[in-house]
């Protein structure tokens, strides 16, 4: 069973996982209107990191940097070296180093490049996996530790994803009129669009025997499919996730499901979409969630952020509320709140879609529970 040693979130809410939850309990948010800040063509709103206060790692980009600050606090907490040729790290990423183009071509770009250097960094010479596929890289990334993991491949994973926000992101999401000028509100009937947001965010698995997974989180299942509906456009029926869900679900009872975190990115098609594939999946009446009220999209980071928050907040019997939502807008009734709620459930399933139609889905249990 692949189970988690260790997290870690770095982000403008914080640099551990403690603090970015207790920001998430206090309500606080650093989505904030930018003005054509980064050379950005427009105004947007977006969560980004004061770098000033946040100094580069010596010979390291932004993307870099903060990736090695999460990756270097979570094995920390694992008390796990890193240098040990069982150990893979996995990265996630959707733009990695892409603003050093700016500049000229360079090798760094390259994100294999970028991930042998972190990797190097802490002593790791295991070729680096990397996994690029838009929204749902963060749950693709698991899913790829996990399989590694249960086949006996390596006996522990350092699943990082990370990205930063720069003038090329910005540009891209605005030329497809996806960005909204206000904090975004998922699910709601006034949503106009989604925000960005910088983070890294690291999960540290390991391989163990059925008999140690008490108290620990599983990761039990994960599926990807991809029903390739339009290069940006979600399937206006859920296909691709409605079918990542019922493979994960297999066997598993939905009402020992504390929550369903989803997507959530407050754009019109994403959060249609994804209310018609929960209730497909018949997960109307499980609490709902999505972060990005608080984060914006973190692209890369996403899946893991998300997922490492989920596990704090159940941990304390918590389910986080959608920040930004105050009335239903999509055509299903699912089960949104922005309210904190309680729960003495402790599984819960994960669930990303992207551009391409890619789609992604994870089932998580408390060892003992469900």
């Amino acid at each position: 069973m692949v189970v988690k040693l260790s997290d870690n979130i770095v982000s403008p809410l914080g640099t551990t996982t403690e603090d970015n939850f207790q920001a998430l309990l206090e309500g606080r948010s650093e989505l904030r209107l930018y003005d054509r800040l980064q050379g950005a063509g427009e105004p947007f709103v977006a969560s980004l990191l004061n770098w000033q206060h946040f100094p580069l790692v010596e010979g390291m980009t932004r993307f870099e940097t903060i990736a090695i600050r999460s990756i270097a606090d979570a094995l920390e907490r694992a008390s796990l070296s890193a240098a040990s040729d069982r150990v893979v790290f996995v990265f996630s990423t959707t733009k990695g180093n892409v603003e050093l183009l700016q500049n000229g071509p360079s090798d760094r770009v390259l994100l294999g490049e970028s991930a042998r250097k972190i990797a190097r960094y802490f002593d790791n010479s295991v070729e680096p996996l990397v996994v690029c596929n838009a929204c749902i890289s963060g749950l693709a990334a698991q899913i790829v530790a996990r399989r590694a993991l249960e086949h006996g491949h390596f006996d522990a994973a350092v699943v990082c994803g990370a990205d930063v926000q720069s003038p090329f992101i910005i540009a891209g999401f605005q030329s497809f009129k996806a960005l909204s000028l206000k904090p975004c509100r998922p699910f709601d009937a006034q949503r106009d669009g989604l925000n960005l947001g910088d983070a890294a965010a690291t999960i540290v698995y390991s391989r163990v025997d059925d008999e140690q997974t008490q108290g620990r989180w599983q990761a039990v299942s994960g599926a990807i499919r991809n029903d390739a509906n339009h290069i940006s456009g979600p399937s206006r029926t859920g296909e691709g996730s409605y079918r990542a869900l019922r493979a994960v679900l297999q066997g598993v009872n939905i009402n020992d499901l504390a929550l369903a975190s989803v997507h959530g990115t407050a754009t019109l098609y994403n959060d249609e979409m994804e209310s018609i594939a929960l209730d497909r999946a018949g997960l109307a009446s499980v609490p709902v969630n999505s972060l990005k009220g608080y984060y914006g999209h973190t692209m890369g980071a996403a899946g893991v952020l998300e997922t490492i928050l989920s596990m704090r907040a159940l941990d304390d019997g918590l389910i986080l509320g959608t920040r930004g939502f105050n009335e239903l807008g999509v055509s299903r009734k699912i089960n949104v709140s922005n309210a904190l709620r309680t729960t003495k459930k402790t599984a819960f399933v994960k669930l990303l879609s992207g551009f391409g139609g890619c789609n992604a889905a994870m089932f998580f249990k408390k060892g003992g529970a469900a």
